[in-house]
């Protein structure tokens, strides 16, 4: 079984704060993954995070979005952000017995008006059947309309599910799933169990942004985005949980859609 994790940004760093990561539960996680990792003998597993407070501050301050043109000051800058974050969770997660290999986006996407519209994936494979664990992330890509754009860790996963084809995708972050309202500002926000393409325009309205610096879109974009890629390819389940508490991705990864969250999935 072949399953996409992200490690959502609001969850490994403070996204209120410039470049600020939560190390203790970037830490949890990694011991998490390599305790499912090694109790599932049929799990590969390719793992991805978000930007965070690294990328987003970076891309907010340098302007890098709106443009027609690179700017080559600002890609490196918001390049080099991303790689920082990339570089921490890289390190933690071989620290506890991951064989994570980083593979920065940045080094083969090509874009079309932010549309994601290549990536290699030659060593994805080598690395997926040789048990190894690749990793990718938020990151800049070069644009053949705008110069330079942001590709998401959910843009970077819809791109390889084409392919790579997994049976299911884990989104990781503060909240554990999707609720009528933001659950952290709204103590009668209840969870959507379930999202379909079916179902999506009646929650389209619910759905908000994200707390602190996020230049990807927040809920909205990363729930919309998911729901496009189970209508196409019907078969793959996407369960969004919270990585706050403790053994929660373990069990994600263990036990499946019973580990709660909400499920977006393209059949009813």
């Amino acid at each position: 079984m072949l399953v996409f994790l992200k490690l959502g940004g609001s969850l490994i760093t403070d996204k209120t704060r410039e470049e600020t990561p939560r190390l203790g539960i970037i830490r949890r996680l990694a011991r998490e993954i390599r305790i499912a990792h090694r109790a599932r003998p049929d799990l590969r597993l390719l793992l991805g995070h978000g930007s965070g407070s690294f990328g987003h501050f970076a891309a907010k301050r340098s302007r890098f979005l709106g443009r027609t043109t690179l700017d080559p000051a600002a890609y490196a800058r918001v390049g080099a952000a991303a790689a920082r974050l990339n570089r921490i969770v890289t390190d933690i997660l071989v620290e506890e017995g991951v064989p994570a290999v980083s593979l920065p986006p940045s080094a083969s996407a090509r874009c079309s008006d932010g549309r994601l519209q290549h990536l290699a994936t030659a060593s994805i494979d080598t690395l997926l059947a040789g048990g190894a664990v690749p990793l990718v992330h938020g990151d800049v890509a070069l644009d053949d309309v705008r110069g330079a754009t942001i590709v998401s860790t959910e843009d970077v996963f819809v791109y390889l599910a084409k392919d790579v084809r997994p049976a299911r995708i884990i989104l990781a972050g503060e909240v554990d799933g999707v609720y009528t309202a933001d659950p952290m500002q709204n103590p009668e926000a209840t969870l959507i169990g379930e999202i379909t393409p079916a179902t999506f325009a009646e929650v389209v309205e619910l759905l908000g942004g994200s707390a602190g610096v996020d230049v990807t879109g927040g809920m909205l974009s990363k729930v919309r985005t998911m729901v496009d890629l189970v209508a196409a390819h019907p078969e793959l389940e996407v369960c969004v949980i919270s990585g706050l508490e403790a053994g929660r991705v373990e069990e994600a990864l263990t036990a499946g859609p019973d580990a709660g969250g909400t499920l977006i999935r393209g059949l009813c």
